[in-house]
């Protein structure tokens, strides 16, 4: 029995169109089939809302704020204060009383810490147990700002700049309006006064070597000198400026931890420096190329001085509330305890009533009848800004700005 044959017959000129045309046929379904809202094929999005996606693809991530909210001996209640003023769930706060505060006041400031339920769900705020003794003019008060970051470090969540504050400080924002806005920055951006230009600090400052005995006494004292001089450093440029900063978590890292030895160096120097707080990072930040461009020249504090300067500022008042709203900054200092400014702050910008969180996003409850909104909370993740925001807005894009940021770096 003979195998059937079948013979194909091939025609070249019509093999090109056929392809072509099977092509677009396939390419017209499958858009057919996907552009079907009720098409099993269609990928699913994560939210009921496309919009609400793109909205958070915008959006950049809030960030995470570690401060540090130091005093001495009466300063409880005023730190009790500050820290309802700018707490937010997303920040971390290291409370920190100095050795020369009573046992006592140290002990009400943790059990305050411990009784409020935000916190301990939160777990955010914590309170040193072994305080430092703190001379103000002396190194003493750069070690316990270095303990004080170094405890920082150890949380378990990461954040991404370190902000100091004093029991005298107050904020003239609320903490969603500075999160938005920092919120578009790199983090890698240092934020503090600076200048290698001291003038006559080189002879009160630079040269002089002194003492701080709270390096070896249980005691406060004031630091004394030698009699000795010495002369202007040769391997590294000293800078100066405010002791107040807002500094990245990178450089602290840097600064702590110190894989190159230039921390630890100007450590062994500043040990000697008078006021060594307003002078350490910034010598450090602006002697190190991979931090020397990260640094922005301001505080972001409004402090106000005599002139000529005294050793302390003016005492903030009423009489000062328009210049500092109008500055765009986020803290000023100082306040006198309970001066009638901070109720009028508390009051017009961060609508806070007496004893109570400063209401955020994250504050869902109601706030009639004097209740504290903060009572119910919601998402952490979310802010709503005011339009204080954008007087930092304003701030922040002048300093950023061409003009500004790189011709005012480590001058």
């Amino acid at each position: 029995m003979k195998r059937a044959h079948i013979r194909f017959i091939h025609h070249k000129k019509w093999s090109t169109p056929i392809v072509v045309f099977t092509i677009f046929v396939v390419i017209l379904i499958l858009t057919l089939i996907l552009t079907n809202p009720t098409s099993p094929f269609k990928p699913k999005s994560s939210t009921p809302h496309s919009k609400s996606v793109l909205y958070d693809e915008i959006l950049p991530e809030l960030p995470r704020l570690a401060y540090l909210i130091s005093g001495t001996k009466n300063d409880g209640v005023k730190m009790k204060r500050l820290l309802q003023a700018v707490y937010h769930p997303r920040n971390y706060y290291l409370l920190h009383l100095d050795l020369e505060s009573l046992d006592s006041e140290r002990l009400e400031l943790a059990k305050y810490v411990k009784s409020e339920f935000v916190f301990r769900d939160f777990g955010n705020v914590k309170v040193v147990g072994r305080s430092d003794l703190v001379t103000y003019k002396g190194p003493t008060m750069l070690a316990s700002m270095l303990h004080s970051i170094a405890i920082l470090l150890k949380l378990p969540k990461s954040w991404d700049w370190f902000i100091n504050l004093s029991a005298s400080d107050y904020p003239l924002m609320t903490q969603d309006d500075i999160l938005h806005i920092f919120s578009y920055l790199p983090r890698d951006l240092n934020f503090l006064e600076h200048s290698s230009n001291i003038g006559y600090k080189e002879f009160s400052r630079v040269r002089p070597i002194i003492i701080d005995p709270g390096l070896y006494h249980l005691k406060k004292s004031g630091v004394f000198w030698a009699k000795e001089k010495r002369s202007v450093p040769a391997s590294f440029k000293v800078f100066m400026g405010s002791e107040w900063v807002m500094l990245s978590r990178p450089f602290l890292e840097f600064c702590i931890w110190g894989w190159d030895n230039l921390p630890r160096t100007l450590l062994m120097y500043y040990t000697n420096f008078l006021y060594s707080l307003e002078g350490y990072f910034h010598t450090i930040v602006c002697n190190h190329k991979d931090y020397q461009n990260t640094t922005v020249n301001h505080d972001l504090h409004y402090i106000k001085w005599d002139n000529p300067p005294k050793q302390y500022p003016i005492n903030l008042t009423l009489k000062h509330f328009e210049d500092m709203i109008q500055s765009g900054v986020p803290f000023a200092r100082t306040f006198a305890t309970d001066d009638p400014v901070l109720d009028k702050i508390d009051k017009e910008i961060l609508r806070r009533s007496h004893g109570v969180f400063s209401p955020g996003a994250w504050c869902v409850g109601t706030s009639s009848l004097g209740k504290d909104p903060c009572i119910v909370y919601g998402s952490i993740d979310v802010v709503k800004p005011s339009t204080g925001s954008r007087s930092l807005e304003k701030l922040v894009l002048k300093l950023l700005d061409t003009e500004n940021f790189r011709s005012r770096q480590c001058k």
